[in-house]
């Protein structure tokens, strides 16, 4: 790996560790933030409604901006936007207006919905240059944003520090790391539209990547894993609350173990992966996962629950970012394949959760669960779509007597194809 490569993957890994971060920093402070704005749980809910439109918005429009304007430019204003967003919602609160938090999250949910599909597809292609195991460690690195930020919060929490000036802090040290990151990411990944071919013509048109029936099973293993992962990030804590009878310190740490699970996953993931294939990775994952569900749906002992949250975390930690290194490495286009799968993944994994939320309301937390469980053992039978990394690409053929910079240039705007 030579030395621009080295500092672009560096650079990722911020860019996965700003939003774990920021998320965390603020969910740890959402029980300060409601008595702030004196809101009930009915308004709360609305409140956080400015987050999933914020998300959806991100998510939906993020493949057109990243095919015009590549990804650099996307992930600048989407981590910038979560950077701002710290700072509106502490302010929110202490001013006691909700309207100002529920601007701030939308602008958050806009930031992260847009700019992590961008670093996904920015992830994916550093994989292909160096022929080795990425994504899953960038992953991991949102994961530890998430356990680090987690702590501080519960710390402040307890000494009762203002929640704008933590919020505020966290803006002012991911602003830092936004600076020194930004600077390591090359223009023109991913962009597509507005380009030309090498003779000068119009570049080709893009495929119809969503017609590639790879692609769709791909999207189905990541549709399940990410509602697994997003299951547990929303309810978890009530789960454990409600439906073991465990008390509510216990539940959050029951949480702290999955988010610890999901970390440790993650980062030894790419040993697995490079020693054993993409396929076997993750039917393991998605058995440990459906096994880890089940313990806490069928099992009445608070005991086996809690133990058993270890394996959902360990088992839903590599579904999603391996899924998307195999949608770049299935075919050409790999820009708008990520895209695609990476949409689905964040659709079910911020959608996905309220929809178990109505049907624990009816049958409880536990019944609503079996949802996952069954999503999760679909994956299971869908794994050997994920294939085996491609170790050549056919499509890329510089002509002998090209200039020696001419194929770096063709492989980055054609987004690491």
């Amino acid at each position: 790996m030579d030395l621009s490569t080295r500092r672009r993957r560096t650079a990722l890994f911020l860019f996965f560790l700003i939003p774990g971060l920021s998320i965390s920093s603020w969910v740890t402070r959402t029980p300060d933030i409601r008595d702030q704005l004196g809101a009930s749980t009915a308004e709360m809910g609305l409140v956080l409604f400015g987050l999933s439109v914020g998300s959806m918005l991100g998510i939906l429009i993020s493949g057109a901006l990243v095919a015009r304007f590549g990804t650099r430019p996307v992930m600048a204003v989407g981590v910038a936007l979560v950077i701002v967003s710290m700072v509106v919602v502490g302010f929110g609160a202490l001013l006691g207006s909700a309207p100002t938090v529920t601007a701030g999250l939308f602008l958050f949910g806009a930031g992260m919905g847009g700019g992590e599909v961008a670093v996904n597809i920015d992830g994916a292609e550093v994989e292909q240059l160096i022929g080795g195991t990425v994504l899953p460690t960038l992953h991991g690195f949102f994961s530890l944003g998430t356990v680090v930020g987690a702590a501080v919060g519960i710390l402040l929490t307890a000494t009762e520090f203002p929640v704008q000036w933590h919020l505020t802090a966290t803006a002012v040290v991911t602003a830092g790391m936004f600076a020194y990151a930004i600077r390591s990411i090359p223009p023109a990944v991913g962009r597509t539209k507005g380009l030309r071919s090498a003779d000068g013509g119009p570049a080709p048109a893009r495929s119809a990547v969503w017609k590639d029936r790879q692609l769709l099973l791909i999207g189905g293993i990541i549709l399940a894993m990410a509602l697994a992962e997003g299951a547990a990030n929303d309810w978890l804590p009530l789960l454990m609350v409600d439906g073991h009878g465990v008390d509510p310190a216990l539940g959050s740490a029951v949480y702290a173990g999955f988010a610890a699970a999901m970390t440790i996953g993650r980062f030894s993931g790419a040993f697995f992966i490079d020693r054993f294939g993409r396929a076997p990775v993750v039917r393991a994952s998605a058995l440990s996962a459906a096994l880890g569900l089940t313990l806490v749906i069928f099992a009445d002992s608070p005991v086996f629950a809690g133990a058993a949250v270890l394996f959902w975390g360990l088992g839903a930690s590599l579904g999603f970012p391996v899924a998307l290194s195999a949608a770049g490495d299935s075919g050409p286009d790999s820009a708008a394949r990520v895209s695609l799968v990476a949409m689905i993944g964040y659709i079910a994994f911020l959608v996905g959760p309220p929809g178990l939320g109505f049907l624990g309301d009816h049958y409880g937390l536990r019944s609503a669960m079996i949802v996952v469980l069954a999503f999760v053992a679909v994956a299971v039978f869908l794994a050997p779509a994920i294939g085996a990394r491609r170790t050549a690409q056919p499509e890329v053929h510089p002509a002998p007597s090209a200039a020696p910079d001419a194929s770096p240039d063709v492989t980055r705007t054609a987004g690491g194809e």
